[in-house]
């Protein structure tokens, strides 16, 4: 029964995936035809033309803006919020609650409601159209979450474990990056997840303010809709099935700190 549970459910969620990679390999004529066309090598003739027109056109250069942006807004995100959320676990601060709401509150306020004056802002400092500016801008928005997620668990860390560093003569700095980053590398490795994907999928923001140089991914999507030839469909369906991949793979990676993170802290020894 359980099995049954579980393959009904990864053929349910398969399902969209399966459906990109035969549109990918289909021609375009095949994927405007009115008739049903599933069955590659009986319903049409696969092809790899739509991987040729991504490689070979502009694809790369945007995928690459993709990563240098996510990845870096990443990294410093978890870095920035591991660090926040440690000075709010280990010192007594005072209005802490009040701060702790103030962070969490930036994330009630739509995005795209602050474009306006974020671009203006931009345009004085010379950010729009650089990797710099979405880096800034995602670190920014994303550190919120980071800040939540890894307060919750750099709580459940005992305090007795940088205690033992301190009295063998770790500095309070050396006690954080050898012991407390260590012990919560499972809730980095969630907060990272999160992170990335929200800044790998982003819009809004990256359409905005980078719509000529270091243009994403989602940003170039949007525009193959106005092609004079019509919708590229199957450059779509492999173009999407590309820029998944590194999420996926990323997430299979840190699998065993995500199953760790969902019952981290609920089993008290």
């Amino acid at each position: 029964m359980r099995f049954l549970i579980i393959f009904g459910y990864a053929l349910l969620a398969g399902l969209p995936l399966g459906w990109l990679v035969l549109t990918s390999l289909k021609p375009v004529a095949a994927t405007t035809s009115t008739s049903l066309l599933m069955w590659p090598g009986i319903d049409f003739i696969p092809t790899l033309a739509a991987y040729g027109d991504l490689f070979t056109g502009d694809f790369p250069r945007y995928l690459g803006s993709s990563v240098v942006i996510a990845v870096t807004s990443t990294i410093a995100t978890v870095l920035l919020g591991t660090a926040c959320a440690y000075g709010f676990s280990r010192f007594p601060l005072a209005g802490s609650k009040d701060w702790l709401f103030f962070i969490l509150s930036t994330r009630f306020m739509p995005p795209l409601a602050v474009v306006a004056p974020v671009l203006v802002m931009y345009r004085m400092l010379d950010l729009p159209n650089t990797h710099l500016g979405l880096i800034i801008l995602y670190t920014a928005f994303n550190l919120s979450l980071a800040v939540w997620l890894m307060k919750g668990f750099i709580d459940d860390i005992p305090r007795a474990f940088e205690e033992a560093a301190l009295v063998d003569g770790y500095t309070r700095w050396q006690a954080f990056w050898r012991v407390i980053v260590p012990q919560a590398r499972t809730g980095m490795a969630v907060t990272a997840v999160f992170c990335l994907i929200s800044a790998w999928n982003e819009y809004g923001f990256a359409m905005t303010l980078n719509h000529v140089h270091a243009v994403t991914v989602p940003v170039w999507f949007a525009g193959l809709q106005g092609n004079v030839q019509g919708v590229p469909w199957p450059t779509i369906a492999g173009g999407v099935l590309v820029f998944v991949s590194p999420i996926i793979v990323f997430t299979v990676l840190v699998r065993k700190h995500l199953l760790r993170g969902v019952t981290f802290g609920t089993v008290k020894g």
